[in-house]
């Protein structure tokens, strides 16, 4: 087969599925064929990308990245999708390297969070290695956006969230995600950047209202338009 979005996922699970849901619901498709054919690589073996950023040890990560991109793209692939925030770090490593281009998750956010914010502060919220690495900071900092950074407090129960919940099939603990979500109001954020693909399955699980920007939804959108299908609006309220 040829002319196949490429989806490389796994990292975790749960967020590769949100993806395809994602795509799925809105593609404006009346049959099956109207959907976008894909390819959906779901590297669960993929070692962890936050340990690997926190201790240095990232030569496993980007040679793995780089063998399962270049499988998506000799497989047929247009495009590849890459359902984790914090593997976008890896990504950039060997992107150049491949033929056909990466649609950037954490740089189609930024490009959203900047026409939505008017210049006013956002939150990210994200893993510790998204954080280390400065991806979302340096995307939105060159768009004129100022960023918040959540203190180590705040910081640990997003933490929660993504490895003692999410990550573990269990739903979000609500009252310490309410708890994030007063801190970034209160640091006068416009809206808050769902930096881990984790928290994205809280926005669709708990109904997350217009606050939070989604990338795994921003990354689906452009999928869509990328690979020439309509896309269907969304339902009003």
């Amino acid at each position: 087969m040829k002319d196949l979005l490429g989806v490389l996922g796994g990292m975790g699970p749960l967020a590769s599925q949100l993806f395809y849901k994602l795509l799925t619901e809105r593609t404006d498709a009346e049959r099956d064929q109207d959907h976008i054919p894909l390819l959906l690589l779901s590297d669960t073996e993929m070692p962890d990308r936050t340990s690997a950023i926190l201790s240095g040890d990232t030569e496993r990560v980007r040679e793995r990245m780089r063998a399962d991109l270049r499988f998506l793209e000799e497989s047929g692939c247009r495009a590849v999708a890459v359902t984790c925030n914090t593997a976008h770090f890896f990504v950039d490593m060997v992107a150049p390297e491949l033929h056909i281009p990466v649609l950037h998750m954490v740089r189609l956010a930024a490009e959203e969070a900047a026409a939505r914010s008017a210049g006013e502060r956002v939150a990210i919220l994200a893993t510790r290695g998204t954080i280390r690495t400065g991806l979302y900071q340096r995307e939105l900092e060159a768009r004129g956006v100022p960023v918040y950074l959540p203190p180590e407090e705040v910081q640990a129960l997003v933490d929660l969230e993504i490895y003692q919940r999410i990550k573990r099939g269990r739903r979000a603990d609500m009252a310490a995600w309410g708890a994030i979500e007063a801190a970034a109001r209160a640091a006068g954020c416009a809206l808050a950047i769902l930096g881990c693909t984790e928290l994205s399955c809280i926005r669709d699980q708990e109904g997350l209202g217009p606050y939070h920007l989604d990338p795994m939804e921003v990354l689906a959108e452009r999928a869509i338009r990328f690979m020439g299908r309509p896309l269907r609006p969304k339902a009003e309220g």
